[in-house]
């Protein structure tokens, strides 16, 4: 995949942390930083307005995020007071968490697709965080997850709730629509399948697209099945990742490591890649007389052996596992026998 920019690439392959970059005429690149993970940074985009900036993203609720937010904005020319909008492209914490202290500091309206922000109180209310939580146990108990890692792994992503300030959207912003930004003729383009309300930022004018976590240049997104998922994740990615692929894309704007360019070149591989793995999946299942979801994701190739895998990154391996089988039993080429867990089988 070819960098947009050899700077920021050099910055992810040797660990270190990318500098604030002019991307184009109005279009900034900040890049804030992600505690205690290997993402290490989110990259935030400052779109250039009269009298301010809109940003698609903000990072996580830190401090140390906030003030590299806060520097990244100086180098542009602004200060944290002249952010009018930021467009969250989906919930996760490291890029809505934030939203909220910069509408605080600026009085910017916040836009998030409704499908997500449904799901912000179940997801990030201190009252209502428990039922995710037996939702989440009882789907991996189906999965067959062994009892004694059960209320370890459903409660694994609990942790990081205390970087999200918890922010109610001011606008939902629907599929297709116009964002009211002077000087800009941005799209929203809907893209379900890493959460349920993902959006990408597309600007038919400076070909370029916003992609958040849809498409990345060198990893895929987790699609998976959990409490808080469509019922086929995997297919509504699918779905919108090909229909992605056929904007008219000079330079995709990630969330994650770098810009690059070649849109629908990256599309193929990462079809491609899913659809290796539907394979890979198939032939363990078919291999075995009737095979529950955690044992098949023992079973598969990961980028290290399952062993050393931590506990918290196994439940989004299950997770994203199911997801593929639920591709294959909608298909047709798998059946599943439910119980607990639930046993997998050649269709």
């Amino acid at each position: 995949m070819t960098p947009a920019s050899e700077a920021q690439r050099e910055a992810w392959r040797s660990g270190g942390f990318p500098e604030v970059e002019r991307v184009r005429p109005g279009v900034w690149s900040i890049p804030v930083p992600i505690p205690i993970n290997p993402l290490r940074y989110v990259l935030v985009y400052a779109l250039e307005l009269p009298g301010g900036v809109a940003i698609v993203d903000a990072g996580w609720d830190t401090d140390e995020a906030y003030d590299a937010l806060v520097a990244g904005l100086g180098v542009a020319g602004y200060e944290i007071t002249d952010v009018r909008a930021v467009l969250v492209t989906h919930m996760h914490p490291d890029h809505y968490g934030l939203a909220g202290r910069v509408r605080e500091a600026s009085g910017a309206w916040i836009g998030l697709h409704p499908a997500d922000a449904r799901l912000l109180p179940g997801r990030y209310d201190e009252s209502l965080v428990g039922d995710l939580v037996r939702r989440e146990r009882g789907l991996l108990a189906r999965s067959g997850v062994p009892e004694p890692s059960l209320d370890e792994l459903a409660g694994a992503s609990m942790m990081i709730r205390r970087f999200v300030s918890m922010a109610k959207p001011d606008r939902l912003i629907e599929d297709g629509e116009r964002l009211d930004l002077p000087g800009w003729d941005l799209r929203a383009v809907w893209t379900p399948g890493h959460s349920p309300g993902h959006l990408c930022f597309a600007e038919p004018e400076r070909r370029l697209l916003f992609s958040g976590d849809h498409v990345l240049p060198r990893i895929t997104p987790i699609v998976a099945v959990h409490p808080q998922s469509g019922p086929n994740p995997l297919a509504d990615y699918l779905e919108a990742l090909a229909a992605v692929g056929r904007l008219d894309v000079e330079e995709v704007l990630p969330a994650h490591e770098y810009r690059f360019l070649e849109l629908a070149g990256r599309v193929g591989d990462v079809i491609a890649h899913h659809h290796e793995r539907l394979a890979e999946i198939e032939a363990v299942v078919g291999a075995a007389d009737g095979i529950s979801c955690w044992e098949t994701a023992t079973r598969l190739t990961w980028s290290r052996p399952w062993e050393s895998i931590p506990s918290y990154m196994r439940r989004g391996a299950n997770n994203e596992t199911l997801a593929h089988l639920v591709w294959l039993e909608t298909a047709g080429r798998l059946r599943r026998i439910a119980g607990e867990p639930d046993l997998w089988f050649p269709a």
